[in-house]
């Protein structure tokens, strides 16, 4: 939802979901085309503009309440790590005494609390005051679940056992799952998808829209402060662009982001990231071939402590996640999980014969496309640079909500005054694509159906826009016809 050309003193257009100016509506229904100079009339930006108006509008109007539930539980989602360290306190930290006892006493007596588990992982944690987490897989849990024991180090006491989504306790994973689908499982997932899929349309489309009227270019002003002047839906349009304006690089990082590991979109940018040479390397599970044959697996195995002991050797600090080996024939995968900055995620693979090192990998090492993904990641959940990031994406999300009540008032405040009964705002005019240069509607055609492959729910919505669109119009044409 936008503004067409301006008022003198108008402020800026928003970037994101707004009510857009209309001219007076002809006898069919339609608006009459923009003909306000000032806007580029007669240009090629003077032609993409009015088209640009109306999918900015319809698609703020629908796309918005997908939006808001996504901000408002994002907005949520932000706290967690607070929340974590008050619910679960009591399992997460322990009194530092002493030497901490060995890891494999704490994973058997880890075991012995879970007789009917299975040994996943063991999660050594970074400081003295941190509890040794022991997952395990388990009958009866709901998928990715897993039982993790939290145990004292000193005293190798059980301290409890959650249930636990990844590393993710249970608060966080409920917020996550609330945020991810609403706990509606994969059907749920696409309401996020679908708001991550327009997002990026919306503030790009905001963006163009502020740009290309030049009053808004000759007042950098309106980047910084809202319109103080202004009333009522002039103030609350400069509101909403200002804000906008301020959050559309992080509102597109969230939006891009999102998208990476999003059900229909993520499986695409899989697809590219892994023909680029950029999917996240992993060391290898299986023991190296020596000489003729595989390292004797049946040799003792040095446990877990000497596999710890070794990835420490090899430089691998803080919070160390080992997978013991599943079967004869594969090896210790420890791995570093400090996912704030500096981000440490190198990993090593240690024979349980020998203890020896037999492969390493470096973060450092990771192809570029691998780490942006692993920082972007990271940043849309608030782990990358810890509290900052968190009121970060706090301001963010507080920001996307106000500029989608924004957006909706603004509708709502273009609704006819001497009209009787309920009325909204009228959109902006129909037919504006008839009016763009085929030299530019042909390439964006191609561009919205690559990109609407790619991203299914910015597409198949896209297109049922378009078809809702143009059978509307030719009713109302029809039914002009008629009358008359």
């Amino acid at each position: 939802m936008s503004e067409s050309p301006p008022l003198p003193d108008t402020p800026v257009t928003p970037p994101a979901s707004a009510a857009a100016e209309v001219l007076p509506a002809r006898s069919d229904g339609a608006t009459k085309p923009l003909t306000a100079t000032g806007d580029g009339s007669g240009t090629t930006w003077g032609s993409l503009r009015p088209l640009l108006l109306r999918l900015h509008f319809y698609a703020g109007v629908v796309i918005g309440p997908f939006l808001l539930v996504a901000a408002v539980t994002g907005l949520a989602y932000t706290a967690t790590p607070q929340i974590e360290s008050i619910l679960y306190e009591h399992e997460l930290k322990v009194t530092p005494r002493g030497s901490a006892e060995p890891l494999a006493e704490q994973v058997a007596a880890a075991e012995r609390a879970v007789p009917d588990g299975t040994l996943l992982s063991v999660t050594k944690g970074a400081g003295p005051s941190d509890s040794t987490r022991v997952a395990f897989s388990k009958d009866g849990l709901a998928e990715g679940y897993t039982l993790t024991a939290f145990v004292d180090p000193y005293d190798h006491e059980v301290l409890g056992t959650l249930e636990t989504f990844g590393q993710w306790l249970p608060a966080r994973a409920w917020l996550d799952d609330l945020h991810r689908n609403l706990h509606l499982g994969e059907f749920g997932r696409n309401y996020s998808e679908l708001a991550a899929s327009w997002l990026w349309v919306e503030v790009l489309g905001g963006l163009a829209l502020w740009a290309g009227t030049p009053r808004n270019r000759r007042r950098l002003r309106r980047l910084a402060v809202p319109g103080g002047g202004a009333k009522g839906r002039r103030r609350t349009m400069s509101w909403h662009g200002a804000v906008g304006l301020w959050a559309s690089i992080g509102l597109l990082g969230l939006s891009a982001t999102g998208l990476t590991w999003s059900a229909h979109a993520g499986a695409g940018i899989g697809e590219v990231q892994d023909a680029l040479g950029g999917s996240t390397p992993a060391v290898s599970t299986a023991l190296p071939a020596v000489g003729s044959g595989k390292e004797d697996a049946g040799r003792t195995d040095v446990g877990i402590d000497a596999a710890v002991a070794s990835a420490q050797d090899a430089g691998l600090r803080g919070v160390l996640v080992v997978t013991p080996p599943a079967e004869a024939g594969t090896v210790y995968v420890v791995k570093e999980n400090t996912r704030s900055w500096p981000v440490r995620q190198d990993s090593v693979a240690v024979a349980p014969a020998t203890g020896e090192v037999t492969q390493a990998l470096r973060f450092d090492d990771f192809p570029v496309l691998a780490k942006l993904t692993r920082w972007g990641i990271d940043a849309h959940m608030g782990l990358l640079f810890g509290l900052v990031n968190q009121i970060l994406l706090a301001l963010l999300a507080t920001g996307l909500i106000a500029m989608i009540l924004w957006g909706y008032r603004m509708w709502w405040l273009r609704r006819p005054t001497r009209s009787e009964g309920f009325a909204l705002g009228r959109a902006p005019a129909r037919g504006a694509w008839r009016r763009i240069p085929g030299r530019v509607l042909a390439p964006a055609v191609v561009l919205a159906a690559v990109v609407g492959y790619y991203l299914p729910l910015f597409g198949l919505p896209l297109l049922v826009f378009l078809v809702v669109d143009v059978t509307v119009g030719v009713v109302r044409r029809r039914g002009t016809g008629a009358a008359a």
